[in-house]
């Protein structure tokens, strides 16, 4: 493809970027992109700094690989910077091609093979525990991750499960661990993926009939790295099939890392022998962000963007903004949104206009405990009643909308909604359907909703 061609491409998806933002996102985060070549497949864009890659594979991720997809095809993408002078880490990111989701990156693990080829771990380089805050509310598990890969031999803490509510820096740390341990024994065939990854291919073996060529691959990985566990609850195949795989790699002193959103001892829809399997070797919290954390976030995120925020606003950010780290992150980019659009400097004030808009101040976590507590307050009846088979009106009224609550305001799924209620996901379907179609029809019920969402928030 010659020179025009690509760059023509590029400008394309630039106009549709722009009609799908806002001018201060565009003008902040991809005017200043140029695509430098396009080779073997490959798009390169360069971008300002190592800053820009993260904020692309995360805040924009889903539109960019949409655009580019539309545009050039199922492309590969790549990054390029400048490096910053005696900072190795930044070398090291810049020389490495970035992986980009948009191609698949998993070496085909349904082809029977004597020999396994290199291994594409599928860690984000980013994740480091270089880039990683630690303190008092997250030391015991970093402590445990860097025993773990400082001594490979060691099989205390083996399986190592991670639990903690969402944006407390899970994925973080796991990754961080496997990126360790390539970098110190590059021929370690280390591998990162969702549990829900892990699931969707295990249905793709079943359907094409080699489920054992999919047990032979996974029983190849010397360092096993799985994300949200909590998926596999419900799903009986799955949990079977990973428990064979869970004892021949721990069987063979090979290492796993589970990550999940609650401790093993709470996981419903699990089968008893996998559970036990959780416990085998350390259980360790991931707490909500303390502020001293909070603080130490929001600096390194303000310093990797270029950023000086004076201590008042630095302060103000950690002592408001409590229970999620991702969410700190995303505030020094609004920041720098709102300074650039108003042209006004960084201050508490503008700070306060932001996170009011952003992430509701000291705002309530919401758990399924709240929402049933809550509903039931409202209803006026007690909450075991929502767990029994009774069907009486206020009671199936009350559990629909549990459901329907717990589904728009957690992070859970249908099966696990489901399973909380004694329930099967397509009740927990109907549920929310239903709900729905009665808030938009029926002006007092809709009144009551928006009543017990706003005494939850």
């Amino acid at each position: 493809m010659i020179s025009q061609d690509y760059n023509s491409k590029w400008e394309v998806c630039l106009k549709i970027i722009k009609d799908n933002l806002s001018e201060v996102q565009y003008q902040s985060w991809f005017a200043p992109i140029v695509a430098e070549k396009f080779v073997d497949n490959t798009l390169t864009l360069r971008v300002p700094t190592s800053y820009y890659v993260e904020q692309l594979d995360g805040t924009f991720y889903p539109l960019l690989s949409s655009v580019l997809t539309r545009v050039f095809g199922n492309i590969k993408l790549k990054y390029t910077y400048e490096v910053i002078k005696d900072d190795p880490q930044s070398i090291i990111t810049a020389q490495e091609p970035h992986r980009s989701p948009l191609v698949q990156r998993i070496t085909n693990p349904f082809i029977q093979q004597e020999e396994f080829s290199e291994l594409d771990p599928q860690l984000n380089p980013i994740y480091t525990f270089e880039n990683y805050c630690s303190s008092e509310s997250n030391k015991l598990a970093y402590t445990i991750a860097n025993a773990i890969v400082s001594n490979p031999k060691c099989q205390t803490f083996n399986p190592m499960f991670i639990f903690g509510a969402t944006g407390v820096g899970k994925t973080h740390l796991i990754q961080a661990i496997g990126i360790k341990m390539k970098e110190q024994n590059p021929q370690t065939r280390v591998l990162y993926l969702s549990a829900r990854t892990f699931e969707s291919q295990y249905t793709t073996a079943v359907r094409q009939n080699t489920v054992n060529d999919f047990i032979n691959f996974y029983q190849s990985i010397d360092m096993l790295i799985i994300d949200d566990v909590q998926e596999f609850a419900g799903k009986t195949g799955t949990q079977n099939t990973f428990f064979h795989i869970f004892n021949h790699l721990h069987n063979k002193q090979k290492h796993l890392i589970l990550s999940c959103d609650c401790p093993p001892a709470e996981l419903d829809g699990m089968e008893p022998r996998l559970l036990s399997r959780f416990k085998w070797g350390m259980t360790v919290e991931l707490a909500r962000p303390d502020f001293e954390l909070r603080k130490s976030v929001f600096m390194k995120k303000a310093a990797e963007a270029g950023v000086v925020v004076p201590e008042d606003v630095t302060n103000f950010v950690a002592e408001n903004v409590k229970d999620n780290v991702r969410e700190i992150e995303g505030v020094i980019v609004s920041l720098m949104a709102y300074s650039t659009a108003l042209n006004q400097p960084l201050t508490v004030e503008l700070a306060r206009k932001v996170l009011a808009n952003a992430v509701k101040m000291n705002k309530r976590q919401i758990t399924f405990d709240t929402i049933v507590e809550t509903v039931c307050s409202q209803y006026n009846i007690e909450p075991s009643l929502l767990y029994s088979k009774t069907r009486k009106r206020e009671v199936a009224d009350a559990r629909q909308l549990v459901m329907m609550l717990a589904k728009k305001h957690t992070k859970m799924s249908s099966t696990n909604i489901g399973l909380k209620l004694d329930r099967n996901h397509a009740t927990v379907l109907h549920a929310c359907k239903a709900i729905e179609e009665r808030i938009s029809v029926d002006k007092d019920f809709r009144a009551l909703v928006g009543k017990i969402e706003g005494s939850m928030a």
